[in-house]
C-alpha cells in the first residue's frame, strides 16, 4: 500500500506544473468557490516546511565544511542576485506598488523546495544544492525581512518584526520540528517520506488557488506583465547564478547547482507573506512563480541531463527532497 502511495506521489510530483495550472484556471473561473482560502495559506506552507525538515540529515550540513567556497558563493549569490534582479524589474516594468512588493518578496525568499530535484535531474552537485536550500531556509527569518524592508519599503510600509515572526512560525519552527522528528522517530518518518511530494503538491496548489481566487479580477488585467516579470526574474537568476559560479572557477556540477538554487525561489513563502501582510494582489507574483520555475527548472534540467558533469570530489548526496 505504501509503495503504491509513493508511486502515485512521485507521479503527481512529475506533473506538478500542469496540476497547478489547471487548479489556477479553475480558481480564476470560479473565484467565489474558493473565497476564504487565504487564511489557510500560512498553514499549508508550514506543512510543506515540516516535510522539508523531515528530509534533512546532518550530512546535508556537513557539506558546508567540505566545500566552503562553493557553498558560500552559492548562498551569497542567491541572496544578492535575486533580490537585486527583483528590484531592477520593479524599476523597469510598469508594476503597481502591490505587484512590485510581490516581485521583491519572491526575490528575497530562500531557495525553492523543488530545486534539489531539479539539480539531481540536471546531473549537478546535489549535495551542494541540499546544503544551500537548507541553510538559506534557516537564515531566511533574519535575511528576508530586512532585504524586503530595504528594497520594498519605498512601495508599501514594511514591518520587519512582523515578517520575522511570521517566517519563524511558518518556516523555521516547522523545519526544526521535522528535522527533530527524523531524529527521534526515524523509522516512522522514513515510511512517510515517499508521501511528501504529494503533500507538497497539495500545499502549493492550495496556495495558488487561494491567491488566484482572491485576486481574480486583478489578474485578468495585470496577468501579462506579472508573467513577464516572473519569467525574466527566474531565467536571469538561473543565468547569473551560473555565471557567478563560473567566474570564481567552480566546477561544472556545482555551477548547475548554484544556477538552479539561485533561480528557483520558495515562492510559496513569498505568496503567503504577501497575502498575510499586504494583499492577494501582492501574492500574484509568488503564485505564478510557483508554476513557472518548476516548468523552466524541468526544461533546464532536461538540457543539462544530456551533458554529464563531474562533481568535485565525487560528492553526490543521495538525500534528495522530492517536494514541489
Amino acid at each position: 500500500m505504501t509503495s503504491r502511495i509513493g508511486a502515485f506521489s512521485q507521479l503527481v510530483g512529475r506533473w506538478f506544473p500542469l496540476i497547478v495550472l489547471i487548479a489556477g484556471a479553475i480558481a480564476l473561473s470560479f473565484p467565489n468557490t474558493f473565497a476564504g482560502l487565504t487564511s489557510v495559506v500560512p498553514w499549508l506552507l508550514a506543512v510543506i516546511m515540516l516535510g522539508m525538515g523531515m528530509t534533512l540529515e546532518p550530512r546535508d550540513f556537513a557539506y558546508v565544511a567540505r566545500r566552503p567556497v562553493a557553498f558560500a558563493i552559492g548562498v551569497v549569490a542567491h541572496f544578492v542576485i535575486m533580490p537585486l534582479l527583483a528590484w531592477l524589474l520593479t524599476l523597469v516594468l510598469p508594476l503597481s506598488p502591490e505587484l512590485a512588493v510581490g516581485v521583491i518578496l519572491v526575490g528575497c525568499a530562500p531557495s525553492g523546495t523543488s530545486s534539489n530535484v531539479m539539480v539531481f535531474l540536471a546531473k549537478g552537485d546535489t549535495a551542494l544544492s541540499v546544503a544551500m536550500s537548507s541553510v538559506s531556509t534557516l537564515v531566511a527569518p533574519v535575511v528576508t525581512p530586512f532585504l524586503v524592508l530595504w528594497l520594498a519599503g519605498s512601495y508599501l510600509p514594511v514591518d520587519p518584526t512582523e515578517l520575522i515572526v511570521e517566517i519563524l512560525q511558518i518556516v523555521l519552527i516547522p523545519v526544526i520540528l521535522g528535522f527533530t522528528l527524523r531524529r527521534v522517530a526515524g523509522t516512522a518518518v522514513a515510511k512517510a517520506l515517499p508521501v511528501l511530494p504529494l503533500i507538497s503538491v497539495i500545499g502549493i496548489t492550495g496556495v495558488v488557488v487561494a491567491v488566484v481566487s482572491g485576486s481574480a479580477d486583478k489578474l485578468l488585467s495585470v496577468g501579462p506583465i506579472v508573467v513577464l516579470a516572473v519569467v525574466l526574474h527566474n531565467l536571469l537568476g538561473v543565468a547569473l547564478g551560473y555565471v557567478a559560479a563560473k567566474v570564481v572557477g567552480i566546477d561544472e556540477a556545482a555551477r548547475r547547482a548554484i544556477a538552479l538554487e539561485v533561480g528557483m525561489q520558495n515562492s510559496g513563502l513569498a505568496a503567503s507573506l504577501a497575502s498575510t501582510y499586504f494583499s492577494p494582489v501582492a501574492a500574484l507574483p509568488g503564485a505564478i512563480f510557483s508554476v513557472w520555475h518548476n516548468i523552466s527548472g524541468s526544461l533546464v534540467a532536461t538540457y543539462w541531463a544530456r551533458r554529464p558533469a563531474a562533481v568535485a570530489g565525487n560528492e553526490q548526496s543521495p538525500a534528495v527532497s522530492d517536494e514541489a
